[in-house]
């Protein structure tokens, strides 16, 4: 990009970077972009505000999270924070080597695993208050949704 020293406004940042304004008020607030050099009509950005939304896009397309675009951003590492791949990234995050993996034939055909069935189950603890779960649940954890019930249900009759 090149460096004009024309300050852009609101709508123009948004439009030459892509995105919508309130993507830009989002980001601000997130800590991904600076705040602009003045308030309210008469603010202002600069093109490093253009450069860090489109770095910021960059990295949304390598499906990095924003928190982990956050990190990049604030410790500078953000260029070295764009993997390769989704497998890349997927190994970063579990803290495994990122070397690529070197496939010379496609993967065997695998049988897809029988899906377990479940049931969500909704429970009415006072009006406009419910509580999901999904069924089946282990003996144990069953009998700590009890004692929830209980306490839930003890407390919103406190109330009335």
């Amino acid at each position: 990009m090149d460096a004009s020293p024309t300050p852009l406004d609101l709508p123009e940042l948004a439009d030459r970077a892509g995105v919508s304004i309130r993507t830009v008020r989002y980001y601000i607030q997130q800590g991904l972009l600076q705040e602009p050099e003045a308030r309210g009509p008469g603010a202002h950005y600069t093109e490093e505000h253009l450069d860090r939304l489109l770095l910021i896009k960059r990295l949304q397309k390598e499906h990095l999270p924003l928190s982990e675009i956050r990190k990049a951003i604030q410790s500078g590492a953000a260029e070295a924070a764009i993997p390769r791949s989704a497998r890349d990234y997927v190994r970063s995050v579990l803290g495994k080597a990122s070397a690529p993996m070197q496939v010379s034939s496609p993967p065997m055909m695998q049988q897809p695993e029988e899906p377990v069935r479940s049931q969500w189950e909704r429970i009415t603890l006072a009006p406009d208050i419910e509580l999901h779960l999904r069924r089946p649940l282990s003996r144990g954890v069953n009998k700590k949704v009890e004692r929830l019930l209980d306490v839930a249900r003890d407390i919103f009759e406190e109330d009335q």
